[in-house]
């Protein structure tokens, strides 16, 4: 048996600090300081961009961990009520976090009387790499992880050693111990990608005011489509119909649809940065 890293960083007398609440927050940290770097480039105010991440990153782990327990309510949590909040435990949806973070910027938005669309803007980039980060929350909990392969093949794709260790894992129904697809690095590895795509773009292309975001809903989900695809953990919709990648699709379309409908009704005249 490989020696998987423990999920618990350290413990601080009756508390405990895991590696997933660390990396959760390096993500939102992260992601808080491309925010402000955006935020100055194009003359957005920084202080808005701080208080609109300081209530949307609560809204997005409280709007994730929803989500995730809803989808799995008569498989798990209906039975063992007093894990809902052990979210240290793993447990959260991308697509919750999505949904509650979208909503409390527009409210945000409305309140302080400024552009939603360009707030959310110069935001995207940060939610990607946001994700990208995160991601390996799961990896240090081996969870959100695609089906068995052989060494051979983690061996092909030239991993570090540490990451091969850690897709070395129990499996709960045969007791047994086997590799497993690193899907969370898949995903990872697809964001880090995306940032470097959104930053170019932005700098680049002639964008109307919510092209950014829209293009980040694209890109991250036709990269979470395919990836869900591989796991094994998938919150299902029936036997055979994953969520994630329902809602995948959907996204994409609505996006699409976005960009043409805004066009056409006058709503994304104003350029990115103005």
């Amino acid at each position: 048996m490989m020696l998987a890293i423990n999920p618990v960083a350290l413990r601080l007398g009756p508390f405990t600090v895991h590696w997933y609440g660390i990396i959760l927050g390096t993500a939102a940290l992260v992601g808080l300081l491309l925010a402000l770097r955006e935020a100055k480039r194009v003359g957005f105010n920084p202080e808005l961009i701080m208080d609109a991440v300081m209530y949307g990153v609560p809204a997005a782990i409280i709007g994730a961990r929803i989500y995730y327990v809803i989808f799995r309510w008569n498989e798990y949590y209906k039975d063992h009520p007093g894990e809902i909040i052990a979210i240290w435990h793993g447990g959260i949806a991308i697509h919750g976090a999505l949904i509650a973070s979208v909503l409390t910027g527009y409210i945000y938005s409305r309140i302080k009387n400024i552009s939603f669309w360009r707030l959310i803007d110069i935001i995207a980039p940060s939610l990607l790499i946001g994700q990208a980060i995160g991601r390996w929350g799961n990896f240090m909990n081996q969870e959100a992880h695609g089906g068995p392969v052989s060494l051979a093949y983690l061996q092909s794709l030239h991993l570090p050693q540490f990451i091969i260790n850690q897709m070395h894992i129990l499996d709960p129904v045969t007791n047994t111990y086997a590799y497993y697809h690193p899907t969370f690095l898949y995903e990872s590895l697809w964001n880090f990608l995306g940032v470097i795509v959104l930053l170019t773009i932005r700098r680049i292309a002639p964008l109307k005011r919510g092209d950014l975001f829209l293009i980040y809903v694209i890109w991250y989900s036709i990269g979470r489509f395919f990836v869900e695809g591989l796991r094994t953990d998938s919150l299902m919709l029936t036997a055979n119909l994953r969520i994630a990648q329902v809602i995948s699709l959907v996204l994409i379309a609505l996006a699409l649809i976005l960009m043409v409908v805004r066009r056409k009704m006058g709503y994304a005249r104003e350029k990115y940065g103005e």
